[in-house]
């Protein structure tokens, strides 16, 4: 009975080693990598999404790892390469990856004036003489940078609609700030004569320097585009999907989340999908860019 017992024993685990791995349940993925933009200063993102991050993990179980990126040219490459599960895209990134790779939009944020979209603006000094293109001319200009909707296709399709399709010989000189509060304090400082920004960091910036209202004057303002939203590769575990997905739009429905949500700079996420980026494409037409084969990489 012993030696029969035993034997039964070695030939279950016999049995057991040959079968392939894919015969049992594998572990889900409980960690995903997110990319994130440097739309503003760089120790401000980290702190909002380190907050969001935190609770997402409380929530769901599910450990994010947030990596921002130094430039915004170069996110579709770095997402793919480093093997990201997901990122804040921009309006134009986003549409770009959706094109691209084939990214799956989840959710966005609804900004603090009740908006899950933002807008563009073409600011300069009010005593810089600017008050409209003809102004412009020969004049300094700063972009935030090529892969930018309110920093960089705004006023590129503004400018063709006006007559204007050489920027590099329009402008006497022009150049990339990197971020959209760059761009708006080089227009303060007098680094550049006319700026580009979306709205949102705009808003933020006249909040905490009232210097912006005092000193720069708004010349034009885009049409409206998706917010910042959370895009995922195409294959991730639809499960994990769905986890990040139910606990990022219930934040606003939880004390803890809404505190979270208002020091992230939103009142709550709402569902996106692929069809919100269509003004982008619109955009991206008027300014003479094909998004299938742009080379969004800064010079």
């Amino acid at each position: 009975m012993k030696y029969s017992l035993r034997a039964l024993l070695l030939s279950i685990v016999l049995v057991t080693l040959c079968l392939p791995l894919t015969a049992f349940p594998q572990p889900a993925q409980q960690k995903v990598l997110i990319g994130i933009l440097p739309e503003m200063n760089v120790f401000k993102q980290k702190q909002r999404f380190k907050l969001l991050g935190e609770y997402l993990f409380k929530k769901t179980g599910i450990s994010i790892e947030f990596t921002i990126l130094s430039r915004y040219g170069n996110i579709l490459e770095r997402f793919t390469t480093e093997h990201m599960d997901g990122a804040f895209f921009g309006s134009f990134t986003g549409a770009l990856a959706i094109q691209k790779l084939g990214v799956v939009p989840l959710v966005r944020p609804v900004n603090p004036d009740n908006d899950s979209t933002y807008h563009g603006y073409l600011f300069v000094r009010k005593d810089s003489g600017i008050r409209d293109v003809k102004d412009m001319k020969g004049k300094r200009m700063a972009f935030v940078e090529k892969a930018t909707t309110a920093g960089y296709i705004f006023p590129r399709a503004y400018l063709r609609g006006k007559g204007i399709t050489d920027l590099d010989h329009f402008f006497g000189e022009s150049f990339f700030a990197g971020s959209h509060d760059a761009a708006i304090y080089a227009v303060l400082s007098r680094t550049a004569d006319v700026g580009a920004a979306k709205h949102s960091i705009y808003d933020r910036a006249r909040k905490d320097d009232p210097n912006v209202d005092k000193e720069l004057v708004i010349l034009a303002e885009s049409p409206r585009v998706p917010s910042n939203g959370l895009c995922v590769r195409k294959g991730l575990d639809s499960a994990l999907q769905q986890r990040l997905k139910d606990a990022l739009l219930g934040m606003h429905r939880d004390p803890e989340g809404s505190d979270v949500l208002k020091r992230f700079g939103a009142l709550k996420f709402i569902v996106t999908t692929a069809q919100d980026y269509k003004p982008v494409f619109d955009m991206s037409k008027k300014a003479g860019i094909d998004i299938k084969t742009y080379d969004y990489k800064n010079n």
